[in-house]
């Protein structure tokens, strides 16, 4: 089942046309649950044949975490590149905060097919699940929070880190939900502040 669920190799796939597949697959699988799409139609949307999809993609499952590692995978190289230089703690915490509301205001559509065709008893079973990379800077980021003695240490890191994440998400869906409104960003400093008077450690 697991082998299902995984990608082959990549690189032999023209980078442009690897684009329209992504594409492809974002604009479809965010509008519509995932039982209720076809391969043919990522096919037709990207110009490719479907052939070329069960080539390089080999299913639908794998097709779609291959996608949604490559977003989640820039979200991490976003959240890298701005802690770069982020000295004090507290600030660092407010950055990650901030670049997870501004990759998702401006990559809504990735945040509804999350919603509305990712089924998260498949999604724990493939590797884009685990997102190394993504999960090595929020975890860093805590773990330099409870060595300092700055966050919380009623509870273990991993309840910290689906504390902060269950807050994101909940701000993220609902405010795509509402119509997007207003921008989450505008209001960055506020909830983060909000949040933080949550998971910080009582000074004693």
């Amino acid at each position: 089942m697991e082998n299902a669920l995984r990608a082959g190799p990549l690189t032999g796939l023209d980078p442009a046309t690897r684009e329209r597949i992504e594409a492809a697959v974002l604009t479809i699988f965010s509008e519509r649950q995932f039982h209720r799409v076809g391969l043919i139609e990522v096919a037709r949307e990207a110009n490719v044949s479907l052939q070329t999809i069960y080539k390089y993609y080999g299913s639908k499952e794998a097709l779609m975490f291959s996608c949604l590692d490559t977003w989640l995978g820039r979200l991490a190289h976003r959240m890298i590149d701005h802690l770069q230089g982020i000295e004090d703690y507290k600030e660092k915490l407010r950055k990650v905060f901030w670049v997870v509301l501004d990759f998702f205001e401006k990559n809504p559509r990735v945040a509804q097919l999350i919603g509305s065709s990712v089924y998260l008893n498949t999604w724990r079973r493939t590797q884009t699940w685990r997102q190394p990379e993504l999960f090595r800077a929020f975890m860093g980021v805590l773990s330099e929070g409870r060595a300092r003695g700055v966050l919380s240490d009623a509870v273990d890191e991993k309840t910290l880190l689906d504390f902060i994440l269950g807050t994101l998400g909940r701000l993220v869906q609902m405010n795509i939900y509402r119509g997007q409104r207003q921008p989450m960003t505008k209001q960055a400093n506020v909830l983060f502040e909000m949040l933080w008077r949550a998971i910080a450690k009582e000074k004693g």
